[in-house]
């Protein structure tokens, strides 16, 4: 699919890309290399450079892992780093420094710094949600139990502050702003909303602070080492806010819609654990006759295995997907309409194309 270019729900592969996912991966577990392939930029020169780029800001995650103050620290976080994953955030980065100088010093730390704190997101997540996996291996705290896990997390946000400081007051606050938006996401999801919050507006809030606080962070600090100028700067920053809300709803889409094996987690997981997904909402808040049995079967939060099978069924009939889907692509077309602000470079497009990935990784 070019830049640019709407999504098609009648042709979900578009011109530009294969059926099949290269390697046979599944769309949201791509690393930054494959997701290049993917956006179908035709811009060798560019993606050669984002290559390399990504490579160094890949090694520089390896030395922040290692440096820790135990062994078992560097084993735990090492673990978590070697699991691999899209580096989204570090690309990001990448790509705001392109609006800005790409060669000036400190980019690749930047990126590190982005891939750092989202890390130890993980940490904390998976302490939080009890999930037993990651990536297809077992989660940090499932190996060395749930404080570990959530110590070896907060270093990896120590080590992303140190790393901050090394290039600046600028980054020294937008890496605070995001960690502080994030934990503040974290403890909205686990406090629930106050009696007199519509949940829907709670989840978004959940959802800025979680998600869309470091997508939006990664291209800041890259646009700012870069030294871009302060209205591309901005405009970047509301990009990755919308593609951060676009995003979160289609992994709540994916938990719902995804076959079996191929997000890396089990289908209806978020389901199992009472998570507050925005299909489930929806469907919770809506007034349709014939989603009486779902409506019934969320009400408690957590569910069982059963009950759990049965509402995914009902989900496949339940008006609640379409609408959460109708809600990402408004995002998409907002992030896409941040883009107008900045020059037609090869980066642009690129994130242009990055709509169109989260659009079809829900299908």
């Amino acid at each position: 699919m070019r830049a640019g270019q709407m999504y098609d729900a009648r042709n979900p592969g578009g011109p530009d890309l294969p059926p099949e996912l290269p390697s046979g991966l599944p769309s949201d577990l791509l690393p930054s290399d494959l997701l290049l392939d993917r956006l179908g930029l035709a811009e060798p020169a560019f993606e050669d450079r984002m290559r390399t780029a990504l490579a160094e800001a890949e090694q520089r995650l390896l030395p922040g892992t290692d440096e820790g103050p135990d062994p078992r620290v560097t084993a735990i976080t090492g673990h978590l780093v070697e699991a691999g994953g899209k580096r989204l955030r570090p690309l990001l980065v990448l790509l705001g420094a392109e609006f800005g100088d790409p060669a000036a010093p400190g980019i690749a730390q930047a990126a590190a710094i982005a891939e750092l704190v989202h890390l130890a997101s993980l940490c904390h997540d998976d302490v939080m949600d009890g999930a037993d996996t990651r990536r297809g291996r077992p989660s940090l705290h499932a190996r060395w139990g749930e404080r570990a896990a959530v110590l070896g997390g907060d270093w990896l946000l120590a080590r992303a502050a140190q790393l901050a400081a090394g290039l600046g007051p600028a980054a020294v606050h937008l890496n605070a702003q995001a960690a502080g938006r994030l934990v503040a996401g974290q403890l909205r999801e686990l406090t629930g909303p106050g009696p007199d919050v519509d949940p829907v507006t709670h989840y978004f809030r959940v959802a800025a602070g979680k998600t869309a606080a470091l997508l939006a962070m990664s291209l800041g600090i890259g646009a700012v080492q870069a030294g871009a100028p302060a209205p591309a700067a901005a405009a970047l920053t509301e990009y990755g806010e919308q593609l951060g809300i676009a995003f979160q709803v289609a992994d709540d889409l994916l938990d719902l819609r995804a076959p079996a094996g191929s997000t890396g987690k089990e289908r209806g997981r978020d389901l199992l654990a009472g998570v507050q997904s925005l299909p489930v909402l929806l469907a919770r808040e809506g007034a349709d006759p014939a989603d009486a049995e779902l409506r019934a079967l969320l009400t408690g939060g957590a569910v069982s295995a059963a009950d759990a099978a049965r509402a995914l069924e009902l989900f496949e009939r339940s008006g609640a997907l379409a609408e959460a889907g109708a809600v990402m692509h408004r995002r998409l077309d907002r992030a896409r309409a941040a883009l107008d602000a900045l020059p037609a470079l090869p980066a642009r497009r690129a994130l242009s194309a990055l709509c169109d990935h989260v659009a079809l990784r829900t299908g």
